[in-house]
């Protein structure tokens, strides 16, 4: 690092970008359209001295990015001594990886997007970066608009973290969002989203609760202290909700949503991302669209509340550009000293505590064949568990071959419900097997 005296103009630091997928064009633009007011808030200018992308030829880039270096080849940039701070923004868990592990032992700080990486790997990664003196950044990769990485490290560490709560996927919550409002089926709002460019061809991290789940761990991780592997969560998706399942929530006073959960409880750091009922009255429960939010409970400062939008080119950007503005004020100040990305000096350990020994209200939806007994029976199995019924509804105007009832439970731990609804799936009354959505309280 060139030395800079008093009175001298700051040298510039100098930025590879790998990857020019919609983070990475978001990032690039944001980098050369607001430079000057990087540079003003800096004191120092931030350039963008290579690009790299597997068909970077092809690419636009902005106009005022002129003659900026392209190159397919990642290794290009990691060995190029005229840069500081590598910017991987290629996703997935083996080629950007190896970008991170090379960046890091050529004495390169990294900036990253890449949720997956960092909910497996981000630890290790962590470890690797303070032995080699450089630092690690990954705010973008978790909730992109919204700067909760920040609040977690930085802005609340003063406090403890009892409860995290968050709507984490934008598609998700897009197409309940859609079913509820339209009252289209999940299949045609997915194909909608997937037309919108909300949805991948293969939508399954995204509504089988996957990429959810990858960002529960990272902030599980910054807000307990916990090393948290994703497969630690319980995880479900939201392929059975139907517009019936909104017509029943409204009339119970609630709506469905794609809820993450990190909980401390007396049993231990509850973790769970599934389809839930929320009160009409929650906060979370007027998130709508491809909106993020993340509300957090703290035992000294109370709750806290964060929403935005949660992924899209330009808002992912400006958290990646952030975090290259932090990365570069530590290379230019030569601060040794650096909050850990995961807001603790080091994670601990995580057993794992199941969900099962939790207690909720319930929901349950059934689809069956109607004749006489079917409550009797329903009823018996809920009896054997010690269940109590709270209520039984049922909207009229349904086929008997496939009639919809729900009935809701009284407060019962989880795993005495999952036993009973086992045992009902046995039944041959049934169209399908029940659905059972917990019903969250206290938000």
């Amino acid at each position: 690092m060139p030395e800079i005296k008093p009175g001298e103009p700051s040298h510039a630091v100098n930025v590879g970008l790998i990857g020019l997928g919609n983070v990475g064009m978001g990032a690039l633009t944001i980098l050369v359209e607001n430079a000057s007011q990087i540079e003003e808030k800096l004191g120092f200018p931030l350039v963008v001295k290579t690009v790299c992308s597997r068909n970077v030829a092809a690419k636009q880039l902005p106009r005022q990015a002129g003659e900026v270096h392209r190159t397919a080849d990642w290794h290009e940039v990691v060995s190029d001594p005229e840069i500081e701070v590598v910017a991987e923004l290629v996703g997935g868990t083996t080629t950007a990886r190896d970008i991170v592990q090379e960046s890091i032992g050529q004495g390169k700080s990294i900036v990253t997007a890449n949720k997956e990486l960092m909910a497996l790997h981000g630890a290790e990664l962590w470890e690797q970066a303070i032995a080699s003196g450089t630092n690690l950044a990954m705010e973008a990769s978790v909730a992109g608009g919204i700067p909760i990485h920040t609040v977690l490290r930085e802005g609340i560490s003063g406090d403890r973290i009892t409860a995290l709560y968050g709507i984490l996927n934008g598609t998700s919550n897009y197409i309940l969002t859609e079913i509820e409002r339209r009252g289209a089926s999940f299949e045609d709002v997915l194909r909608e989203a997937q037309r919108l460019g909300y949805a991948e061809a293969d939508p399954s991290a995204d509504v089988d609760g996957y990429d959810a789940r990858s960002k529960l761990a990272i902030l599980a991780a910054l807000a307990f202290g916990k090393k948290i592997s994703p497969s630690d969560i319980y995880t479900e998706g939201i392929r059975r909700i139907t517009p019936l399942d909104f017509q029943y929530a409204e009339r119970l006073g609630h709506t469905i949503r794609l809820l993450c959960l990190a909980r401390q409880s007396p049993q231990g750091l509850l973790l769970s991302v599934r389809p839930a009922m929320l009160p009409r009255g929650a906060i979370l429960a007027s998130v709508l669209g491809a909106y993020n939010a993340v509300w957090v409970r703290g035992h000294y400062g109370a709750d806290t509340f964060y929403y935005g939008r949660g992924a899209g080119s330009l808002p992912t950007g400006v958290a990646v550009v952030s975090d290259l503005m932090r990365v570069a004020r530590e290379i230019r100040s030569g601060s040794p000293e650096r909050v850990s990305p995961f807001a603790h000096e080091s994670l601990a350990e995580y057993r794992p505590t199941s969900v099962a020994r939790q207690k909720h209200a319930w929901y349950l939806r059934f689809r069956v064949q109607d004749r006489p007994g079917i409550i009797a029976a329903l009823s018996t199995i809920l009896a054997s568990k010690r269940i109590s019924l709270d209520a039984v509804l049922q909207l009229p105007g349904e086929s008997k071959d496939n009639l919809p009832f729900v009935i809701t439970l009284e407060p019962t731990e989880e795993a005495a419900v999952m036993e009973a609804v086992r045992h009902m799936a046995t039944l041959d009354f049934l169209r399908e097997p029940p659905l059972a959505l917990p019903m969250e309280t206290g938000l």
